[in-house]
């Protein structure tokens, strides 16, 4: 009787242990904030952003700030396979976002666990060339690897499979990439 309340016993902790570290970043009234900017489409109807994070994807270019509150629309049960949406607290508009598992290899979750967090982010102890880069949604010489990804968004595994590479992969649309050069210290020497 013992040796099956102790399987039981582990059996929940590990559950327990599986669910707390591998839990959303989502906040206790589900508000979470962008740890990097999100270059989205304003469409007739709605706001359309990617994974590939379109840097410019032309008439109706938008940016959703670094630090923007926002609340997933979806929980990660109902995710279609290719889709999720958020929600900006500010100006109630949802955001479509385009993702693709196969080519990021990783979960809805996992991403959301990359571009977001339960806190704003410090800005101010980047430098003014990453503040401004930040701001202005562009990547420019001098920025770090910080204040690109914060940016121009975290960059698409599939062509860029590591954050640690000097050289970042971006689409300026669906048609369209660019890449962002870095030095051996990580600031951008060459910019689209």
């Amino acid at each position: 009787m013992h040796k099956k309340q102790t399987v039981f016993s582990a059996a929940v902790l590990a559950l327990v242990v599986f669910c707390v570290f591998n839990a959303p970043v989502w906040s206790a009234d589900g508000v979470i904030y962008l740890k990097n900017n999100i270059h989205a489409q304003q469409g007739r109807r709605d706001i359309k952003a990617s994974f590939a994070n379109w840097t410019n994807p032309g008439a109706g270019h938008t940016i959703i700030p670094v630090n923007t509150a926002v609340i997933v629309d979806s929980s990660p049960s109902t995710f279609r396979r290719s889709v999720f949406s958020f929600t900006v607290q500010d100006s109630k508009k949802t955001v479509i976002m385009e993702y693709n598992e196969k080519l990021m290899g990783m979960s809805v979750d996992d991403y959301l666990k990359l571009i977001t967090s339960p806190n704003p982010v410090a800005l101010e102890k980047l430098s003014a060339a990453d503040q401004k880069g930040i701001k202005d949604g562009k990547a420019s010489i001098g920025m770090t690897k910080d204040g690109v990804r914060m940016a121009l968004g975290y960059p698409a595994v599939h062509m860029t499979p590591t954050l640690e590479d000097n050289k970042w992969t971006y689409w300026t649309n669906r048609f369209k990439s660019v890449v962002v050069e870095f030095d051996s210290s990580g600031k951008v020497i060459k910019t689209p």
